[in-house]
């Protein structure tokens, strides 16, 4: 029955009057999640909503190791993991007794959640519609293969992976529509990731693994009964309460339309269909993060995909930012526990060198892939434009209160990145988390453990932060940090990497072995600069505003004025070692002052030799052909 304007602002005046649900505690501890006040069943048993004892919130598991407590038959925070740290939506919204009796209690918030909706969806385009169809049809864990690039071509025939949905009808189909084998695919050929008996079958079984039975996001959408935007139109029927007074209705003089195609796929039983969270978000980043474990040179690829994937959820109309942060927030979560779980540490093991042996060429195991490919092959060659792209949808902008609470990273979350930073420690990688993390106070990120707070595509960059200092090797063939670096910490490195942030840690810098390449200005931060050993490979103008200490080791020098410029004194020893082909006189070293000499001075290309005057304060350098 649909319910007058005067009934609305009446039960908004009382709801508003009603007592606000306790607030669960943020920032726990990640081996002790804190438990909440219990949504869903409790709710709709009509029973009062309390939140635990102390004793009781202590008590509760870590994510990763209580994450089989997710299924249906758990409907509350205390019985169930993944309503738990989803908890933060009780900030926002308070369960009702039937699932169309829900309460406010974020205004602005909520507001702004429907409000982007609203926009989205009117001003979506003839291309976004028709994807938006293809995405919600298709099988998630086969469209976040298209974030394998070059790979992905390869990836399909190997997998035997195969999908029926490449295109949306003209209008509303009459029947609901499914992903199926085609009729003329290869045999054995599977929709999704692939057949498991396929030549990649362990990475197939890993990412159906990590999608296995307790990664439903169907648990929490029964325990929240949020509704999705199209329920809460004006003309749905839909409330009884003051949810669309407090939602600010009519909002920008119109309701959320939904994508025309899609108005026959979707869910008839409101009860059992609510919106928060995103299951088909959900399953993109699970999909995505199980495919990052075995091919994390598409790391960043893979999360932006994800990301990029799941906006097509609020195009198409069937959900809000909010439904897609808590989907996001919930799969980080799930896919950390599969891949913890001692269960599944053979399986992502071979999985991974499945990926070495089969899908990549030996010289391309590197971290970086993707250089140079056009979008022709892998819809996301552009590393910009994937970080402006994730970046405006990790909160959607939804208005975000102060806040300063410091980041825990949640226990296990580490693993998230063991096959990307292979060379890093356990630690190390919970500190490159900890320092990539979002700031605190943005709606539904700040929940138990902190999940929605971690942002993979930056970690995927390196630390965010020396807080302490770092002594690593890089093993791999190479690696690039793009991340600008700060903290009081310092770097102590072997192995082969760049550095191509606007730095500012102060610990200073030391360089053991290996090559480091700086490819920004103050790639090194503020400290003292040691060369001990290896290379330093300096490739466009560098600047030090400490002092630079060359023990041993090759400085590598492009030839050009200024290429060096440094605010201390230098000691110099080593080699030095010339770029390019200029002639022309080059002071490429200044500093405060210059003591020392360096014991070999050379051109890369051998049909030059090099000339290197000395000054108080200057290395000048002239190159002469042989």
């Amino acid at each position: 029955m649909f319910v007058s304007r005067r009934t609305l602002l009446r039960a908004a005046v009382a709801a508003a009057a009603a007592p606000a649900l306790p607030q669960f505690l943020t920032a726990a501890p990640a081996n002790a999640a804190s438990s909440t006040t219990a949504p869903g069943a409790a709710a709709q048993a009509g029973m009062t909503q309390a939140a635990p004892s102390r004793a009781a919130q202590t008590a509760v598991n870590a994510f990763v190791t209580d994450y089989q407590t997710n299924v249906t038959a758990n409907l509350t925070v205390e019985t169930n993991a993944a309503v738990r740290i989803l908890s933060g939506m009780q900030r926002l919204w308070h369960t009702g007794t039937t699932w169309d009796s829900g309460t406010v209690l974020d205004p602005a918030v909520l507001r702004a959640n429907m409000r982007y909706v609203v926009r989205v969806t009117r001003s979506r385009t003839p291309a976004q519609t028709a994807r938006a169809f293809i995405q919600d049809r298709q099988h998630q864990s086969y469209a976040v293969i298209s974030a394998l690039g070059p790979y992905a071509d390869a990836y399909k025939e190997k997998a035997l992976a195969v999908t029926s949905i490449t295109t949306a009808p003209e209008s509303t189909p009459p029947t609901t529509i499914s992903d199926a084998v085609p009729a003329d695919a290869p045999a054995g050929s599977a929709v999704g990731a692939g057949s498991p008996t396929s030549a990649l079958g362990q990475v197939v079984s890993l990412v159906n693994t990590v999608r296995g039975p307790f990664a439903s996001g169907n648990p929490s959408k029964a325990a929240y009964q949020y509704p999705r935007p199209w329920r809460m139109n004006e003309d749905s029927e839909v409330v009884d309460t003051g949810v669309l007074d407090a939602l600010g209705y009519p909002v920008y003089d119109s309701e959320v339309t939904v994508v025309p195609q899609l108005l026959r796929q979707r869910g008839l039983a409101p009860a059992d269909d609510g919106g928060f969270p995103s299951g088909h978000t959900n399953a993109f980043h699970l999909a995505a993060l199980a495919f990052a474990y075995a091919v994390p040179e598409r790391l960043q690829e893979l999360v932006t995909a994800a990301f990029d994937l799941s906006d097509t959820r609020i195009i198409a109309g069937m959900h809000s930012p909010a439904d897609v942060i808590g989907g996001r927030i919930l799969a980080t979560a799930l896919a950390a526990a599969a891949l913890n779980d001692p269960a599944n540490a053979t399986l992502k093991t071979d999985a991974r060198n499945q990926i070495k042996t089969t899908l990549l060429p030996a010289a391309l195991t590197s971290a970086t892939t993707t250089s140079g490919q056009s979008t022709a092959t892998d819809p996301y060659a552009d590393r910009s434009a994937n970080k402006r792209l994730v970046a405006a949808k990790l909160t959607y902008g939804l208005p975000r209160r102060h806040a300063s609470t410091p980041m825990t990273v949640p226990q296990g979350a580490e693993v998230l990145l063991e096959t990307r930073f292979a060379y890093l420690t356990a630690d190390q990688r919970r500190e490159v988390l900890r320092t990539t993390a979002l700031p605190a106070g943005y709606p539904l990120l700040d929940g138990p453990e902190n999940w929605g707070r971690l942002n993979l595509f930056a970690a995927a960059d390196g630390y965010g932060a020396f807080d302490h200092d770092v002594d690593l090797h890089l093993d791999a063939t190479s690696d690039t940090w793009h991340n600008d670096i700060t903290g009081r910490g310092a770097l102590t490195k072997s192995g082969t990497g760049t550095l191509t942030g606007a730095n500012t840690y102060r610990g200073g810098t030391t360089l053991k072995a290996g090559a480091l390449i700086t490819a920004a200005p103050s790639a090194l931060g503020t400290g003292d600069v040691t060369l001990a050993g290896g290379t330093l490979h300096v490739t466009e103008a560098l600047r030090l505003r400490g002092r630079y200490r060359q023990r041993s080791g090759v400085l590598t020098l492009p030839a050009e004025t200024r290429a060096l410029t440094i605010a201390g004194e230098a000691t110099l020893a080593g080699t030095l070692e010339i770029t390019g082909r200029s002639t022309r006189p080059q002071t490429v070293l200044t500093a405060h002052r210059v003591t020392g000499r360096f014991t070999q001075v050379t051109a890369i290309d051998t049909a030059y030799r090099a000339e290197v005057t000395y000054t108080r304060t200057a290395v000048t350098l002239r190159l002469h052909k042989r």
